[in-house]
């Protein structure tokens, strides 16, 4: 079992399996064809994460510590046939909903200009954007953007509309098709982006996406980066028709120098939707917990699909 947390950190893990920790270094703990439970290591560059993966000939779980897996997609064609791939549902959305609520606030009330102005020692009053009484729109409503609607709900917003892949009913109301976004986007003052890079979102808030928000609208982007067209979407904010709230971006990382960090109306932070104190004891849990299913031959959680499978599980 290849764990990117050392073993001796994680209590209740099954004893009778061999642990080795790889974090994503140079060299690798062991021979990879012998690794059965092969846990990604978590914010390294997909090309560490891939780097095993031809060499794993008897894996029979790639586990990621993301929610996405776009990070080891690359590489499911150099397994064999029957290997399940699990993401970490679960392990992020209280981070992530936190930094969601975190940047829409922080854009709507104007927080990056008061910093600005406290380092000029300037005192900066007028009135801002409140989010009560504002519709929001929340783009991808899987585990993460149901924890999204968690924590706007004691904002008092005007209402809180939903699109995910497929149609469905929820206690709080009806889930939208992304067939529907074009009539949803005209009426939202905060859009949120928060579903998964697939191959039918990359790009999915394009040049006509954005065109059909309305004037004025905050666009909140803690998905991938490459869900939001990046020239489109600087030629909105340079038209200062549209703000936005990225903490992910495309390329990524923002190299220095590039025209998003000058751009106007847009607050920038650097993929911290995950990485916080709220990360480890969750992602522990859940390697025990998967871990004690792995050795007691239970179902594994969080299958997103099965190589070789045609269809996801």
């Amino acid at each position: 079992m290849w764990l990117p947390i050392p073993p001796d950190e994680i209590e209740g893990l099954p004893e009778s399996l061999n642990y080795l920790f790889w974090d994503g270094g140079e060299d690798f703990p062991a021979d990879p064809a012998r690794c059965v439970y092969y846990v990604v290591p978590y914010m390294k560059p997909v090309e560490v994460c891939l780097r095993p993966l031809p060499h794993l000939s008897s894996v029979e779980v790639v586990q990621t510590l993301s929610a996405g897996v776009d990070n080891v997609m690359p590489g499911l064609g150099l397994l064999r046939p029957g290997v399940r791939l699990c993401n970490a549902r679960g392990v992020h959305e209280a981070s992530t909903a936190e930094l969601t609520l975190t940047l829409v606030l922080a854009s709507l009330r104007g927080v990056p200009d008061f910093v600005r102005a406290q380092d000029r020692g300037e005192w900066l009053g007028g009135f801002r954007p409140a989010l009560a009484d504002k519709n929001v729109l929340i783009v991808g409503y899987g585990a993460i953007g149901s924890a999204i609607e968690d924590r706007l709900v004691p904002f008092e917003v005007a209402r809180v509309a939903r699109v995910a892949r497929s149609q469905r009913t929820t206690a709080r109301g009806p889930v939208h098709p992304f067939t529907e976004l074009p009539s949803l986007l005209p009426e939202a003052d905060v859009v949120i982006l928060s579903t998964p890079l697939t191959e039918s979102t990359r790009h999915l808030a394009n040049a006509d996406f954005l065109a059909r928000m309305k004037d004025g609208a905050l666009l909140v982007n803690v998905a991938r980066g490459p869900v939001v067209d990046t020239k489109a979407l600087l030629a909105e904010l340079e038209s200062g028709r549209l703000t936005a709230a990225l903490d992910v971006t495309d390329p990524e990382p923002l190299p220095p120098g590039h025209p998003l960090w000058q751009a106007p109306g847009v607050l920038i932070s650097p993929h911290v939707g995950g990485p916080t104190s709220a990360f480890l004891p969750r992602a522990e849990r859940l390697l025990t917990d998967q871990l004690n299913r792995f050795v007691n031959r239970q179902p594994l959680r969080n299958v997103i699909l099965t190589t070789g499978a045609t269809d996801k599980a």
